[in-house]
């Protein structure tokens, strides 16, 4: 499917993004948190990479494959929006200089 191609790139061009941000950045929780961003972008592109396996390939082990980089990749998405809701408010504080 190509929408799922479409976002397999722009998952990965938004990882390297993050990642070129994380090595930038000089604040420690700005760092945490931008990487909680990359870690979102790669199990958003893990999960879309697995469910594009669904389609392009149909035997067994495929299935297997797919499935356990779907299931890898929501865990990836779910641990990076817990941290960035966690990292959030002190990377606020730290852009403010409140620390």
């Amino acid at each position: 499917m190509p929408i799922l191609v479409i976002l397999i790139v722009f998952s990965l061009a938004f990882y390297v993004f993050y990642k070129i941000k994380y090595v930038r950045s000089t604040k420690l929780i700005e760092r945490k948190w931008i990487s909680s961003k990359s870690g979102i972008a790669l199990g958003l592109f893990v999960l879309t990479f697995g469910l594009n396996q669904l389609y392009l390939n149909h035997s067994t082990v495929s299935y297997i494959v797919a499935a356990v980089f779907v299931v890898l990749g929501g865990i990836n998405i779910w641990s990076g929006i817990k941290a960035y809701k966690y990292y959030l408010p002190y990377a606020i504080e730290e852009a403010e200089g409140k620390n």
